[in-house]
C-alpha cells in the first residue's frame, strides 16, 4: 500500500473535545473525520490526548482526570467529562474515530506526544506515573535544572521507555489503524545534556522496537516520526534520524522546524533529507503550517498556502503534512478552498502566490529555530537574505498571464532621511520606482502596532523579476539620519505574484492599479 500524500494532523482536543458541552455524542466525536470527507486528505494523524494522559479507553495509559477530585481548569474538566461520558456509554472515543475513518476511506494514524513537561505545567492533566516519578525527569540532576525543557522524561531510564511503549503497543493491538506517529518535536529534549551521546543509541533501539511492533501488528502499517528538519539539531538532542533511515526503522519522516513556534515558511530546504531517503522506502512528508503571526497577518491566505506548497513540491517531497490546520475550525469555505488545490502543483503554478520571509515578532523561538529576519543594518555594510520561489515568471509572461509582481520591503527604526539601496539578484531597484509608505506611527493596526517604520513597495518590471529557485535580496544602509539613535533593521520581505486567467483578462471588477498594495500594507 502506498503512503498517503496529504496528511492532516488533528490534536483531538482544541477544535473537538474542548468545544462541546457534555455529554458529547458519538456523532460529534466522529465529526473530526466527517469534516475532512471529500477533501484531498488521505490520512489523519489523530493525537492521543496530550501525551501524559489519554482521552480514550486505555489500560496501558491513564485517562485525563482520572486522578482529579477538584478541578482548577474548566476546559480540562470538560475534556474529562466528554471522554468519560462516551466510555461509560460504551463508545470508546478512539474506536469511534478509527471506525469513521475506515468508513470515509481515510487512513488513521494515532499520534503520541512522546515528551511533555512535568506535573507543574498542568497538574490536572498529568498522570500518576509522572506525579510519582520525579526521579525519572531530566532535571532530577540539579546541575542542569534551569535549562529549557529539563522537566521532561529522561529516556535513559527503562521505566520511561516501557511506559511509552505500552501505550503504543496497546493502540496497535486494539484499534483498526494504518500505523502510528511519534511526535518527537514537542518539548524536544530526551536525555540529560551530559548523556546525549550514549542516548542516541538508546533512542535508536527504542524507535526500532516501536517499528517492529508496528510491522508485527499489520503488514501494511507504517511508523511515522515528526522530527526537527535540521538533522544536526535533532542529532544534538539524541535523535539520529540519519541512522533510523539507514536501518529502515522509520517509514515516513515528517520534518518541521525545531521545537516551535511553527509558522508558515516557504523557504525551508528539504533536499538534504530527500538525499538520505533516495533509493529507500522511506517517505518525506514535510509539515505545512498556516500561521504567519506578523503584525498584519494571523493565518496565511490561500496565496501563501500555494507559495509554500509549490516550493515544497518543487523539491520532490512525497506529500504534505497539514500541521496545526485544526486552528481553522469551524471549517468554512476558505478552508476547503485551500485544501482543494494542495495536491496539484501544476494547477497552483499560475495562480496568485504570496511569498514571505518569517520575522521574529511576538514569538520566542528556542535556539536553532530563529527566523531569518530581522537583520540589523550597519552603515555601508550590505545585508543579504534569501527568498525561494517556484514560479517560472518568464514562461507565464510569454502566455500573457503575469499581471504584476510586487516586492515589499519593511525597515524598522528608520526615518525619511535615511538613504537605503536595494538590490534583487544584483539588480538595483531604483527608489524612484517604488511606493514608500510611512508607518512610523499607527493609532491602530490589523493585529498589533509593532512593525516596519517604512515600507518600500516595488512593482517589478520583467527585467527585475525574481528567478525560479533561490533569490538574494541585498539591502545597504548608505546613510543614517544623524539626529537619531538606535539600529535600523530589515524586518519584513514579501513578494506577491498576481496572475491573469488569460491574456488581457481582467482582475475582478476593479483592476489592481487603483491601489491594491496600499490596501494590503495598511
Amino acid at each position: 500500500m502506498t503512503t498517503p500524500r496529504i496528511w492532516f494532523y488533528h490534536d483531538g482536543r482544541h477544535p473537538h473535545i474542548y468545544r462541546y458541552e457534555p455529554p458529547m455524542y458519538r456523532e460529534q466525536f466522529a465529526a473530526c473525520i466527517d469534516e475532512l470527507a471529500g477533501t484531498p486528505v488521505e490520512a489523519v494523524s489523530f493525537c492521543l490526548g496530550e501525551g501524559r494522559t489519554m482521552l480514550h479507553e486505555t489500560q496501558a495509559g491513564e485517562l485525563l482526570g482520572h486522578n482529579v477530585t477538584e478541578w482548577d481548569h474548566l476546559i480540562f474538566r470538560r475534556a474529562h467529562q466528554n471522554a468519560m461520558g462516551l466510555i461509560e456509554s460504551g463508545d470508546d472515543p478512539l474506536r469511534l474515530v478509527c471506525e469513521r475513518a475506515r468508513l470515509r476511506g481515510i487512513r488513521l494514524y494515532p499520534c503520541l506526544l512522546v515528551q511533555n513537561p512535568g506535573p507543574e505545567s498542568a497538574t490536572v492533566r498529568c498522570s500518576d506515573f509522572r506525579h510519582k516519578n520525579p526521579h525519572l525527569e531530566i532535571r532530577a540532576r540539579a546541575n542542569h535544572a534551569d535549562l529549557l525543557w529539563m522537566d521532561g522524561l529522561d529516556f535513559v531510564h527503562e521505566e520511561v521507555r516501557q511506559e511509552r511503549f505500552a501505550v503504543i503497543e496497546e493502540t496497535l493491538s486494539t484499534y483498526d489503524v494504518a500505523g502510528f506517529e511519534l511526535q518527537l518535536n514537542v518539548q524536544p529534549r530526551f536525555f540529560h545534556p551530559d548523556e546525549v551521546g550514549s542516548g542516541r543509541g538508546v533512542m535508536t533501539d527504542f524507535v526500532g522496537q516501536i517499528h517492529e511492533a508496528v510491522r508485527r501488528s499489520g503488514e501494511d502499517r507504517e511508523l511515522a516520526v515528526r522530527v526537527p528538519l535540521d538533522l544536526e539539531m535533532g542529532y544534538e538532542i539524541g535523535l539520529d534520524v540519519t541512522e533510523w533511515i539507514r536501518q529502515g526503522i522509520v517509514d515516513v519522516v515528517l520534518p518541521e522546524t525545531f521545537g516551535g513556534p511553527h509558522r508558515l515558511d516557504p523557504n525551508l530546504d528539504f533536499r538534504p533529507l530527500l538525499e538520505l531517503t533516495q533509493d529507500t522506502d522511506c517517505s518525506v512528508i514535510p509539515a505545512l503550517h498556516s500561521s504567519v503571526g506578523s503584525d498584519r497577518v494571523g493565518e496565511g491566505p490561500i496565496s501563501m498556502m500555494r507559495a509554500q506548497a509549490c516550493n515544497y513540491w518543487d523539491q520532490g517531497v512525497d506529500g504534505l503534512y497539514l500541521a496545526q490546520w485544526f486552528h481553522h475550525w469551524p471549517y468554512e469555505a476558505g478552508f476547503y478552498e485551500r485544501l482543494r488545490e494542495l495536491p496539484f502543483p501544476d494547477i497552483m503554478a499560475t495562480r496568485d502566490k504570496y511569498y514571505y520571509i518569517p520575522t521574529d515578532s511576538s514569538f520566542a523561538a528556542p535556539a536553532g529555530a530563529e527566523a531569518q529576519l530581522p537583520v540589523p543594518l550597519e552603515t555601508d555594510t550590505p545585508a543579504q537574505v534569501s527568498l525561494v520561489i517556484s514560479d517560472d515568471l518568464h514562461a507565464a509572461h510569454e502566455e500573457g498571464r503575469v499581471h504584476e509582481v510586487l516586492l515589499r520591503i519593511g525597515l524598522a527604526q528608520n526615518t525619511e532621511l535615511d538613504d537605503v539601496l536595494f538590490r534583487l539578484n544584483e539588480c538595483e531597484l531604483p527608489l524612484d520606482t517604488c511606493r514608500r509608505i510611512n508607518q512610523m506611527y499607527r493609532m491602530q493596526a490589523p493585529r498589533h502596532r509593532g512593525g516596519p517604520t517604512y515600507w518600500y513597495v516595488f512593482r517589478l518590471g520583467a527585467d527585475a523579476w525574481p528567478q525560479r529557485g533561490e533569490n538574494t535580496l541585498e539591502v545597504t544602509l548608505r546613510h543614517r539620519d544623524a539626529a537619531v539613535v538606535g539600529t535600523v533593521s530589515l524586518r519584513d520581505v514579501e513578494l506577491e505574484i498576481h496572475y491573469l486567467m488569460g491574456r488581457s483578462s481582467p482582475r475582478g471588477f476593479v483592476d489592481a492599479d487603483l491601489g491594491y498594495y496600499e490596501h494590503v500594507v495598511t
